[in-house]
């Protein structure tokens, strides 16, 4: 996503520092990317925690792209933005390994496919007089995160029902009166796209396995998520092997069950990561002299931070950085570590999983240019937070011809304080 230093100086004296930057073009390239893997059975849900985005469903809905929700308020937020409740077909999921707040009531009102990740789930159905289909999340013993401490499968991942123990959970929902109408995984995008596809297979073999279990099965959800590389933006990976790959998927499960089985998978970082940037302001650069503890470091000081982009500071999750000069001009390029205004000692963009300064060879900066922080669409704003009690940055959405509006305005201290109240109860 490359945007004019121009537009970024103008809408930075609009809607002031940081913001957010989307760009309408680039999310509808990996929308259509996406469509072009997925046909003949195939369909695409977006897994909307990555970017909720009301203007970003939108763009979903338009497309015919389906929605993996996690919360009874994201279910809400989709039908906001036009998707449609019900089962026929179930355009909403609901994906939990717990009924919080009210995630049940959504599902009970709104007739939402639950796709239950904890025994415990079919209970608190069954309790609340459900009397319906559900999906069930299986723990298929393997998967891989894009680190690990966001691993989806195996022993160490809460998420799901771990496969062995999936057919007595199933003979509950049986007796509970819920019929099984799908099956769901979520493996990971994994470090590597050869892993995916390994992965992808592996489970379309052990669903296939299964499927004579399940008379009333209609859809498999293999799950998994597209990598995105955020080091090098010229380098994704090629999705057309994934077509191939998973109308192979589809025949084995159709095969094994005797009829036609929906095949989903469930994106979401490849739709938006590459689609919006976080856009700061240079507010001094410092200095640090090396001594018996540790090297010294030049320090760009800006003005967002991990309450506005949380991944580096999570996960040491790398980003592309841009210096966008005030003046235009060339400058010398030297390591620099890019840090905020937060008052944590990790609020540092530029470091590793390891809690280490990782300074990044940059244009040397001055107060007063902009920096801008690629890639940032995926678990960007969705993960941003009032810290400090700081409001959160604005969102603006570019249009293919240049215009720009603003999606959601920065966040006032009348908003923060808007939810605390001093009641008897």
């Amino acid at each position: 996503m490359h945007i004019e230093s121009d537009l970024l100086r103008s809408l930075a004296e609009k809607v002031g520092t940081p913001f957010w930057l989307y760009s309408a073009p680039t999310i509808r390239e990996r929308i259509s990317e996406i469509r072009e893997v997925t046909a003949d059975g195939v369909q695409a849900r977006f897994a909307m925690k990555s970017c909720p985005a009301t203007r970003v469903l939108e763009e979903m809905q338009k497309a015919g792209i389906w929605i993996d929700a996690v919360s009874g308020n994201e279910v809400l937020r989709a039908m906001h933005a036009g998707h449609p409740g019900g089962q026929q077909p179930p355009v909403i999921l609901y994906t939990s390994d717990v009924f919080r707040d009210n995630g049940l009531p959504v599902v009970l009102e709104q007739g939402i496919l639950p796709n239950v990740g904890s025994a415990g789930m079919l209970a608190d159905l069954a309790a609340a007089g459900y009397r319906g289909d559900v999906s069930i999340r299986v723990n298929p013993g393997f998967g891989h995160g894009h680190v690990n401490s966001c691993d989806t499968g195996g022993p160490s991942s809460k998420h799901g029902i771990w496969l062995e123990q999936l057919g007595e959970v199933a003979a509950k929902a049986e007796a509970a009166g819920l019929r099984v109408v799908m099956l769901h995984a979520h493996i990971g995008s994994g470090p590597r796209f050869e892993e995916l596809c390994e992965n992808l297979e592996r489970l379309a073999g052990e669903f296939a396995a299964l499927l004579p279990q399940f008379p009333h099965l209609q859809g498999v959800s293999l799950g998994g998520g597209i990598p995105h590389n955020y080091r090098q933006a010229d380098a994704q990976i090629p999705l057309a092997p994934l077509r191939e790959l998973f109308a192979r998927c589809r025949e084995t499960l159709c095969r094994a069950a005797g009829r036609p089985i929906r095949v989903e998978i469930e994106p979401g970082r490849y739709f938006v990561a590459s689609g919006c940037v976080l856009v700061a302001r240079v507010a001094d650069v410092k200095t640090t002299s090396t001594n018996e503890k540790g090297q010294g470091a030049t320090f760009a000081m800006v003005d967002a931070g991990f309450v506005d982009l949380v991944r580096p500071a999570m996960y040491g999750s790398y980003h592309r950085i841009e210096v966008v000069a005030q003046d235009g001009g060339e400058r010398a390029v030297g390591p620099i570590v890019v840090a905020g205004p937060l008052c944590e000692s990790g609020d540092v963009f530029t470091r590793d999983d390891a809690e280490l300064l990782v300074p990044r060879d940059l244009p040397q900066p001055v107060a007063g240019d902009l920096l801008v922080l690629h890639d940032a669409g995926a678990y960007g704003y969705a993960m941003s937070s009032n810290y400090n009690s700081i409001g959160r940055a604005p969102q603006v959405w570019l249009e293919a011809d240049g215009s720009t509006s603003l999606i959601s305005r920065r966040e006032t201290l009348e908003d923060l304080l808007r939810a605390e109240v001093n009641e008897a109860i």
